[in-house]
């Protein structure tokens, strides 16, 4: 990878978490709409993904390009899982004393931002699994029947460990989910029940990378996990798409067009990661000739966000309930594009046919 190249990819994830926070704060700080403290809180906190989205860049092009050190190897997990605590302890912040009558904002943006933690800390695993990531290319070229154990790779425990956290993640997020949907609905609930089902499936799916990325470091990658991981993303990403398009159908209350539009930008988001677990898969052991078309994946769910955005912006100026989805959207979109330099990093590393 040419370094210069290497240096762009890792700043696209940095300016996506500057125009969130940007962002962000511009509508935090702003006191004309009554959404702003929910929708600022949550898009500045969608920079937490996006840094966590570079200490996996980084993780990886450092070893592509042959720079990368015991510091790299340490600072850029470690990064990635501060910032994931920070962001889960200023949604339980948010949380303490809030109340889920009605529609309080600290309720609804506390378990959102909550989320965001969850799922930041599931990217900060992608990075430290990752650590090792210059072991895939070499295992893939490795002949089937070979099964003598790479030198190198993790040990059992720390196997075990990668691939339990984004489970715990996950868990922790449908948790949120069951609690609030079971109790009786206020618009509060029923908001933060839905949003954090989105932000569930994006936990799930990033089990599958994970795990996709730790079996092809180990050499234990199957045929079984070629079709595994990446059906259980598209079926998150699917799922969530239309759980949102059924909220916007149904649409019994006003308060259902804010997690009916955010859901269908977290299935984008899931449809993002796909690219990702979805390339992984395609060129294990294996040439796949448009492996450099994968990238436009996470292009097409980015703009895909930024256009539903702009039309919310629209519909915002007569209609207050979709305000904080139009700013949400934007800073997924974020996310998405964001996704866009860790997928060409990895078609970079992996796929013969960009060689």
């Amino acid at each position: 990878m040419n370094y210069w190249v290497s240096v762009l990819f890792r700043a696209i994830p940095l300016a996506m978490a500057a125009v969130c926070v940007g962002l962000g704060v511009d509508i935090w700080t702003a006191a004309d709409q009554p959404g702003n403290e929910v929708a600022g809180r949550v898009v500045t906190f969608l920079a937490a993904v996006c840094v966590c989205l570079f200490c996996t860049a980084a993780t990886i092009i450092r070893q592509l390009i042959h720079r990368f050190t015991t510091l790299d190897r340490w600072c850029y997990p470690v990064l990635g899982y501060l910032t994931a605590v920070g962001t889960a302890t200023y949604g339980l912040v948010l949380l303490w004393g809030a109340s889920a009558a009605g529609a309080d904002p600290d309720y609804v943006a506390g378990h959102v931002v909550l989320g965001l933690g969850l799922i930041s800390g599931c990217v900060a695993t992608v990075a430290t699994a990752s650590t090792r990531f210059s072991m895939i290319p070499a295992n893939s070229a490795r002949p089937v029947g070979d099964h003598e154990r790479p030198a190198g790779t993790f040990g059992g425990a720390a196997v075990g460990v990668l691939s339990a956290i984004p489970v715990v993640l996950a868990v922790a997020a449908w948790a949120v989910v069951v609690v609030n949907l079971a109790q009786t609905t206020t618009p509060s609930r029923f908001t933060v029940g839905h949003v954090v089902a989105g932000i569930a499936m994006i936990c799930t799916s990033l089990i599958g990378l994970v795990v996709s990325i730790v079996r092809q470091i180990q050499d234990t990658y199957t045929p079984r996990d070629r079709m595994v991981w990446p059906w259980l993303v598209i079926v998150m990403g699917t799922l969530a798409v239309v759980w949102g398009i059924v909220l916007l159908v149904l649409d019994t209350e006003p308060y259902y067009r804010t997690p009916g539009l955010v859901m269908i930008g977290l299935g984008l988001v899931c449809f993002s990661i796909l690219s990702k677990v979805g390339l992984l898969a395609l060129v294990w052991r294996r040439t796949f000739a448009l492996a450099n078309r994968v990238p436009l994946l996470p292009v097409l769910t980015a703009l895909t966000c930024l256009f539903l955005s702009a039309f919310m912006f629209q519909a915002a100026v007569t209609d207050t309930n979709v305000f904080v989805a139009a700013r949400v959207l934007a800073g997924l979109g974020a996310i998405c594009f964001s996704l866009y330099s860790i997928v060409s990093i990895l078609e970079s590393g992996t796929s013969s046919s960009s060689t």
